[in-house]
């Protein structure tokens, strides 16, 4: 009789994040990524991040109250992995708003204990909104040239590693309630009208990078900071903004100018976000384009 080989089954990976990457839904419609959105928690109601509730939605109600924020519950999260284990998922790469921030990661950790069956990575990015994102997005074109899972969390990991991301607030109020506040400091500099370009750590907390006089001269050093870090080779950047579209637009329009960005984006931050930032949020979020990969 001729023998005939049994091919090996072929591995199958999933690709998800939580709603604080601020990935549009064309894009995770277009790269099958899932999304675990997290929670705008009211007095008397709550919202799912991003899907039943907009960001201008908690703005424009702050004057009335200021809601609260949760995490995607252990149940959610098993929801989740039991779909895509019924979808014959073998491998799970999820990654995650900072474990300085919340407590997410540690969340969707210990349900991962549950799947065996399933190889789960679960990364903590250190960051939040497209410092999550891109390293999503990255590992999400790498699978679509490859189903080397350990190549696609080399990706995540490289690009979360390389990003970068600065933002400035109208106020910090609102990182101070929600007990965000990090190692940002700032009350008597806000008494002076000190705004402080806010940054995140290798913790993966908020910490003060710079301190510059006024909105204007905030905005203006956000721009001086895209400059200088795109200074050499190939970079991928997005324009972030919490209520505050005119001004994010203007330094949209001025990124289109720089000669080193390959894409450039422009998202609004999640609703969830915005509760901690308070409207009036502009950011810039650079990810370096990698090499192709080896």
């Amino acid at each position: 009789m001729r023998e005939t080989s049994i091919p090996l089954s072929l591995p199958k990976i999933a690709i998800v994040t939580d709603s604080t990457s601020d990935l549009d839904s064309d894009m995770t419609k277009e790269f099958g990524i899932e999304i675990l959105p997290l929670h705008v928690v009211y007095k008397d109601r709550e919202y799912l991040d991003g899907v039943s509730i907009s960001p201008n939605e908690v703005y424009d109600n702050m004057d009335i109250e200021v809601p609260t924020t949760s995490l995607p519950s252990p149940a959610e999260i098993a929801n989740l992995f039991d779909r895509l284990r019924e979808e014959k998922f073998t491998h799970v790469l999820t990654m995650h708003i900072s474990s300085g921030l919340s407590g997410t990661y540690e969340t969707v950790c210990q349900v991962a204990k549950d799947y065996e069956e399933m190889e789960i990575e679960v990364l903590d990015s250190k960051a939040l909104s497209m410092g999550l994102g891109f390293p999503v997005l990255q590992a999400a074109r790498e699978l679509r040239k490859s189903i080397d899972f350990q190549a696609v969390l080399k990706v995540a990991k490289k690009v979360s590693e390389q990003t970068k991301l600065y933002f400035v607030l109208s106020t910090l109020e609102y990182l101070k309630r929600g007990g965000r506040i990090g190692y940002v400091s700032g009350t008597i500099g806000e008494l002076l009208n000190i705004k402080p370009i806010i940054s995140i750590n290798s913790e993966g907390k908020y910490i003060t990078y710079s301190k510059v006089r006024g909105r204007d001269q905030s905005l203006k050093k956000l721009y001086d900071i895209l400059i200088e870090s795109t200074q050499d080779g190939q970079y991928n950047v997005a324009i972030v903004h919490g209520g505050a579209e005119q001004e994010a637009r203007k330094l949209w329009k001025n990124a289109k100018e720089l000669p080193n960005i390959k894409e450039l984006l422009f998202n609004q931050i999640s609703p969830v976000m915005g509760v901690h930032t308070g409207p009036g949020l502009v950011g810039v979020i650079i990810s370096p384009v990698l090499i192709a990969q080896s």
